[in-house]
């Protein structure tokens, strides 16, 4: 193997550049020193990777480090450790099952979006496809699944494909359009792993003419939430006497996830469905819809807390609502710009926001 060096010539001095030369104001100001900061973060992050692949291919070249060593090296960036939990999160994988073997036909052609460990595909093939294609972006990942498939036997009929689904092409990486997509790439709040823009694309360039789309819809239900604390998780003001609040600049934007159970917390409203959205005929773009909860005790709401009921098709449910709590998916905390005093009786309206793959509440009245 040919040792290769990888860098970014470049960046670092064109940050340097930058501090040394301010443009206009822009660099001098609080939030223009943040920004500056923010690219030498980043330019730093970078010359770290950079740093570890070059000393991965050097150790490669040299033999000197066990294969596995390696490996787990470099899966520390790039392996997030929810995929564990999740794998281990038994109601999910049951659930799953059952919708896949319910809905895939045999002979079927599957498309498996964000295969992780192969898993869905496995399902499908068990269910009798004639072929399934299971697609994961991360190259590292796609390996895994392509060593589990094989080490099941299953990889005459699944083939991984190490892209995302949006550089998938019909004809190329399909044989043709598939009979059924079969995906679950959710977050605490639904869509914040993608899954709006990847099943408008999925539907419209990659699915057969009646073809099953898995899942086919899911609803966001939430209600007006007072918790200090579960405020506190986004927010800092004050620590020993020192107002330490510049930090906040680096709070969460849109929603975050909280094990709701875990923390003091009242609900100051009854839990009401906020959006329900169709992957199938949907338009699955980013917006809003106007919601008015009613307070249904005196108190101060820090925010609304949201859980989803994901539709896997042919009447099964996935659901991460509080009283789930052995569902590995937390709940979404959608945190108000400001506290508002309630009393009982009194509703609260505001719009409910989803863009970007970010749940968010505006216009709070």
């Amino acid at each position: 193997m040919q040792g290769k060096v990888v860098d970014f010539p470049g960046t670092a001095e064109i940050i340097r550049e930058l501090a040394d030369s301010p443009v206009g104001d822009r660099a001098l100001s609080g939030p223009g020193r943040l920004l500056l900061a923010s690219l030498q973060a980043s330019a730093a992050e970078i010359a770290r990777i950079s740093a570890n692949i070059n000393e991965t291919v050097a150790a490669v070249v040299d033999a000197t480090t066990p294969t596995s060593q390696l490996v787990g090296n470099l899966a520390r960036d790039l392996i997030p450790r929810w995929h564990f939990a999740m794998l281990n999160d038994i109601e999910r994988n049951g659930a799953l099952a059952t919708a896949v073997e319910r809905q895939v036909k045999p002979g079927d052609h599957v498309l498996d979006i964000g295969a992780g460990t192969g898993l869905l595909a496995m399902m499908a093939a068990n269910a009798g496809a004639a072929k399934v294609i299971s697609c994961e972006a991360n190259p590292l990942m796609a390996e895994i699944a392509t060593q589990v498939v094989a080490a099941h036997g299953l990889s005459d009929v699944i083939t991984v494909v190490a892209k995302r689904s949006d550089e998938l092409v019909v004809g190329r990486d399909l044989e043709r359009p598939v009979d059924v997509i079969v995906s679950e790439i959710v977050d605490c709040g639904l869509i914040g792993e993608g899954i709006m823009p990847t099943m408008r694309h999925a539907r419209e360039h990659l699915l057969a003419p009646g073809g099953i789309l898995m899942p086919p819809s899911a609803r966001i239900h939430g209600a007006l939430l007072q918790s200090p604390v579960i405020a506190g998780l986004n927010e800092v003001h004050n620590a020993c006497g020192f107002d330490i609040g510049v930090l906040n600049t680096l709070s969460t934007v849109g929603h975050f996830p909280v094990r709701l159970h875990t923390w003091p917390h009242t609900l100051l409203s009854e839990a009401t469905e906020l959006v329900t959205f169709d992957f199938v005929h949907g338009s699955l773009d980013d917006g809003s819809t106007p919601v008015a909860l009613t307070a249904t005790a005196d108190g101060t709401v820090h925010g609304v807390v949201a859980w989803f009921d994901m539709d896997l098709g042919a009447g099964v449910v996935l659901r991460n609502a509080p009283d789930n709590k052995s569902s590995h998916w937390m709940q979404a905390m959608i945190p108000l710009a400001e506290p508002i005093e309630v009393v009982a009786g009194q509703p609260v309206k505001f719009d409910f926001v989803w863009e970007s793959g970010r749940l968010s509440v505006s216009s709070v009245s």
